[in-house]
């Protein structure tokens, strides 16, 4: 006896009453980035960056600093792929050991100004009244001082250095993140969550760091991600300048300066060409990072 076979619906099958389960809100973020054709291709450059430069000793076939003046200002090819500056060091391994030191003041700048930034405005943001004025007043008289003339007066003073410059930088950077950061408390602090948190007791710092501050990470995530690339443009001007990296220690604003000769860049085009490349390369794809993030995090584009 033969039986037939099941017609009943089953978990697999289509059913028009079953609802499809609905993206989470990282899932959605990703999925706006990844349309993003120029941040994606930023995050991708990014990710080779950062990955030459932390295996940068296991990559370079020369040391960054070893002088050989039989071997100065050669031509890319050979062992040298980028060629030799003039002191006959290895343009290749300088530019790798340069994007170790011009990443590490960026990402470390950008952190201690972040959290400066968002600790100010926070604070701002969620008391308002007079600490808000106060605060924002210090605020105002810091942007006014041009940010050129700022940095190159407190690097005089306290002499070029990559620790000095990740605390200047850190010092000098908080004021945009702090006025972000306040703009969003004093729209968020009114919230329903935020009232009842008020109503049952809760203290003040754990509201505005467990509470509040969660609810304004996309756009400080964006400010940070911006921030980086500024911070390197930075750091590679003041070392144009020498006021900087100092040399020996290799970084692509000093290899520049080291390079501004006009008989060097007429006739020995690869010296100063291949570390202005990596700076235009890697700012440009942290400003296509941010720009991406800043509309996937968006809740106005979300769908």
């Amino acid at each position: 006896m033969q039986t037939q076979p099941s017609t009943q619906p089953t978990n697999q099958s289509l059913n028009p009453n079953i609802k499809r389960k609905p993206d989470t809100l990282t899932k959605i973020t990703i999925n706006k980035f990844m349309k993003n054709k120029l941040a994606v291709i930023g995050a991708v450059l990014l990710f080779i960056i950062i990955t030459l430069a932390l295996f940068a000793p296991l990559i370079a076939q020369f040391e960054p600093q070893k002088q050989s003046l039989l071997n100065k200002l050669q031509t890319p090819g050979g062992e040298h792929w980028l060629g030799t500056d003039r002191y006959g060091r290895d343009v290749f391994a300088r530019i790798l050991y340069g994007a170790r030191v011009s990443l590490l003041v960026g990402f470390a700048s950008v952190a201690g100004s972040i959290t400066i930034g968002t600790v100010i405005g926070a604070v701002a943001g969620y008391f308002g009244g007079k600490i808000d004025a106060v605060l924002m007043r210090i605020v105002d008289v810091i942007i006014s001082i041009p940010t050129i003339f700022l940095l190159i007066t407190l690097v005089t003073i306290f002499q070029p250095g990559v620790d000095k410059l990740i605390l200047i930088f850190a010092l000098t950077g908080w004021t945009f993140t702090a006025r972000l950061v306040r703009g969003e408390f004093l729209s968020l602090r009114t919230r329903e969550f935020v009232l009842a948190s008020k109503t049952i007791g809760t203290r003040s710092h754990t509201i505005i760091f467990s509470h509040i501050l969660p609810n304004a990470m996309g756009p400080i995530i964006v400010s940070a991600t911006l921030g980086v690339g500024g911070v390197i443009l930075a750091e590679s001007a003041l070392s144009y300048l020498g006021l900087g990296i100092q040399p020996p220690t290799p970084s692509w604003g000093n290899m520049l300066q080291d390079a501004q000769n006009f008989t060097i860049m007429l006739k020995h085009w690869w010296y100063p060409l291949f570390p202005g490349l990596m700076i235009l390369i890697t700012v440009l794809s942290f400003n296509f990072v941010g720009d991406g993030l800043r509309d996937a995090l968006d809740p106005k584009t979300l769908d």
